[in-house]
Parts: C-alpha cells; sequence; structure tokens
C-alpha cells in the first residue's frame, strides 16, 4: 500500500484558535489547499492518484498545540484531534491522522493520547523537533516515551520552524530551507545520544526530511561520540537502524542515495510534505524514488515500508 507519512491539514478555525491564544505564525499554513473542504478534498485526492498515492497520514505540525498555558494547549489538541477524527471517520481509504498533544503538559498530554489512539482510533503521535525549545530526550518527556513504548506506537517528528534556535538562521530568511532540516538533524542526534531509541525499542520513531543532514554527519558522529559524548549508549550508526526517515528531499537523487546508504533502504518511509510539495512537485516526491534507487528498494520505500511502521 503506497502510504505517504508526511502530509498536513489545516482548517481555519483551528488556525485561528492558535492565533487568539497568541500564535503569531500561522500564515505559512493557510490559502495552500490543504483544508478540509470539500474542494480542497478533491483536487488532493485527484493529485494523489496522479502520484499512485493511496493512503496520506495526516500530522498538524508544525502547528502544534504547544503552548505554556494549560487550557489553551488543552483546547486546541482537542479540537484538533476531533477534526482529524472526523475526517478520517468520513474518508477511511484516504487518511489515517496523528494525535497532536498539548504539550508541554505531562499528564494532559498522556490523557489526550490515550484518548486519541483508543477511542478515536488515531495511527500514532506528532510532536515537533523541540517543545518550546525544550529536547524531546529532556526526561522530562520520559512519560511519554514510556507509554508509546507499552503501546508499540508510532512518533512522528517534525521541525517546529523555530529557526534551530539561532539568529543566524532567523536573521537571514532561512527558516525552512535550512533551519527545518538542522531541526531535524539536531532532534535525532539528541535522541541518538540520550539512547531514546535503545531505551524504547517498541517506540516506531519516524524523522522527517531524511534527517536533515544525518546522511552526511553519521560517520563523523561514529568516531566523535565517544569523546564528546561519553555516555552515548551506542554507535549512532546502530541507533539509527531503530528509527525511519521520511523521504521529502525536494526531489534531490543524491539525498535520496545517501539516506539509502546510510540507514538501508528498509529505513526509509514516503514522504510528500503536502501542501508544500504539491502538483509536478508532489509527483516528483515519488518518482525520485525510482530514479535515486535500485527497483527493489524503490518498491520497498514506495509500498512496504510504512505499511510495516504503521503494522498494516
Amino acid at each position: 500500500m503506497r502510504i505517504d507519512i508526511h502530509a498536513h491539514l489545516w482548517n481555519e478555525d483551528y488556525l485561528d484558535l492558535l492565533d487568539s491564544y497568541g500564535r503569531t505564525d500561522t500564515a505559512t499554513q493557510r490559502n495552500m489547499g490543504a483544508g478540509g473542504s470539500a474542494a480542497e478534498l478533491e483536487a488532493r485526492f485527484a493529485l494523489n492518484d496522479s502520484a499512485g498515492i493511496e493512503h496520506q497520514v495526516l500530522s498538524v505540525t508544525p502547528q502544534s498545540p504547544h503552548f505554556t498555558h494549560h487550557d489553551h494547549a488543552v483546547d486546541a489538541a482537542r479540537l484538533v484531534n476531533d477534526q482529524y477524527a472526523d475526517i478520517v471517520a468520513r474518508h477511511p481509504d484516504r487518511f489515517s491522522a496523528f494525535v497532536a498533544l498539548p504539550l508541554p503538559h505531562i499528564d494532559a498530554a498522556l490523557k489526550e493520547m490515550t484518548r486519541g489512539l483508543d477511542d478515536l482510533g488515531m495511527a500514532g503521535v506528532a510532536v515537533t523537533t523541540d517543545i518550546l525549545g525544550r529536547s524531546l530526550a529532556d526526561p522530562h518527556f520520559a512519560p511519554l516515551f514510556e507509554e508509546l513504548d507499552r503501546r508499540g506506537s508510532v512518533l512522528y517528528v517534525h521541525p517546529s520552524g523555530h529557526d534551530a534556535g539561532t539568529p543566524l538562521i532567523a536573521e537571514h530568511h532561512m527558516r525552512w530551507m535550512v533551519g527545518a532540516p538542522m531541526e531535524d538533524t539536531i532532534a535525532a542526534m539528541q535522541l541518538i545520544l540520550a539512547g531514546i531509541p535503545l531505551r524504547y525499542p517498541n517506540v516506531r520513531i519516524v524523522l522527517s526530511h531524511l534527517g536533515g543532514a544525518l546522511p552526511m554527519l553519521l560517520q563523523r558522529a561514529d568516531n566523535q561520540y565517544a569523546w564528546e559524548s561519553p555516555d552515548t549508549p551506542e554507535k549512532p550508526s546502530l541507533s539509527v537502524r531503530r528509527m525511519w526517515f521520511d523521504t521529502v528531499s525536494h526531489g534531490h537523487v543524491p539525498a535520496l542515495r545517501a539516506a539509502a546508504e546510510s540507514f538501508g533502504a528498509d529505513r526509509l518511509v514516503l514522504g510528500t510534505d503536502f501542501p508544500y510539495q504539491s502538483g509536478e512537485l508532489l509527483r516528483r516526491a515519488v518518482t525520485s524514488i525510482r530514479d535515486a534507487l535500485p527497483d527493489d528498494d524503490a518498491t520497498r520505500v514506495l509500498d512496504h515500508n510504512a505499511a510495516f511502521v504503521f503494522g498494516r
């Protein structure tokens, strides 16, 4: 089954709610054709059909319901999860969805995870690469990993769009073209150095955008972790084999080849980043995999690996 694991949907009322709670960056998600109206869905389904995509797993990231104010986070999470559950119920062959969590509030997040996975039948959980500036590897988030591990569930990690916390990105117009993959890289390495994939082996962690720069840095990390991060429990090149990475590369064949050679083709899952890759760019997100990889590996990436991750 051809499953696109990296696809977004935002309804205007959800984005309006985020704005009312003080979010200032929702413009990037508006007027992109990624809403839930009948016309937008019809166009999305036609585009997916043209690329051979049968199913998309929806995530609200980077507009996740992460707020310092507890009630704002909870209200936003419940709204978007209910919206996602409704659209999946209306189009079960086309969509699954990730639960959005009201972080950094752990008790509320565990409660909403239970509601999303058990009551709403959602496919896993999605978070951003940092939670209001806090690393996913922070011990504060250990209860989330423990519960995901107990369930054997999927955790999808997407950039937050916070410029990797540096004005060198923020002040030079590079938030998404450079900042996002840097956030992927940082989050992946934070998880690896903290031993999260080893400690929670039943969590199926999926990182965005080929893990950012990780394919190019993996040997460097293997060579240097022992002296720079001596408490790391295993080689980074072993730890990456406990995770998965979506194929959003903007059709860049050398990047896809580097990721397949670094992680193994069995660790790559199809992603398009709809609506930011739409039209011919979305179709290229599929055809570039055939161009980059041997036939057997390409078929595995396109039609098998995501189904394995989700237990289909």
